[in-house]
């Protein structure tokens, strides 16, 4: 019996600063399709406790690291899946639903941002904080998740 080892990236969610979902997409899923009240509640509730576990860094790196700059939940490991976030300087979040043995997500997700950066930032017609809604940007994370 043949095993697959191919690796599969389920889906991104981008939450923006405040904590309010701005984008998501599934590419290859066998998790629970959720539904957009889902997506949202998920978007504000990973915003909270993102910020919550920022907080409960312990204080012996807290006289060394500028409070500015602790990370808060980085990597999240389930049987089922893996979960990395990847928080930008201005507080954006990109979540990253990876297969749970999925290798160098943190590659996979900073392509994401330098696509996002590239597509959507530079586009005249984004406004930051709102959802996204950038074709070019769709078009080329498609190709880019499927061709790797």
């Amino acid at each position: 019996m043949a095993v697959n080892n191919t690796q599969v990236v389920y889906a991104l969610i981008i939450i923006n600063k405040a904590g309010g979902l701005v984008y998501n997409r599934d590419f290859s899923s066998p998790l629970s399709k959720l539904s957009s009240n889902d997506y949202l509640v998920l978007a504000g509730t990973f915003h909270g406790v993102h910020a919550i576990t920022r907080s409960l860094t312990p204080s012996q790196i807290t006289s060394t690291i500028p409070r500015s700059q602790l990370s808060g939940l980085e990597v999240l490991e389930s049987s089922n899946f893996r979960l990395t976030c990847f928080q930008t300087p201005t507080g954006v979040k990109f979540l990253l639903f990876t297969e749970p043995h999925q290798p160098n997500c943190d590659a996979i997700v900073g392509k994401v941002y330098e696509l996002y950066a590239d597509y959507v930032t530079k586009n005249p017609f984004y406004a930051l904080e709102m959802p996204v809604r950038c074709e070019e940007f769709d078009r080329r994370l498609g190709a880019w998740i499927r061709g790797r």
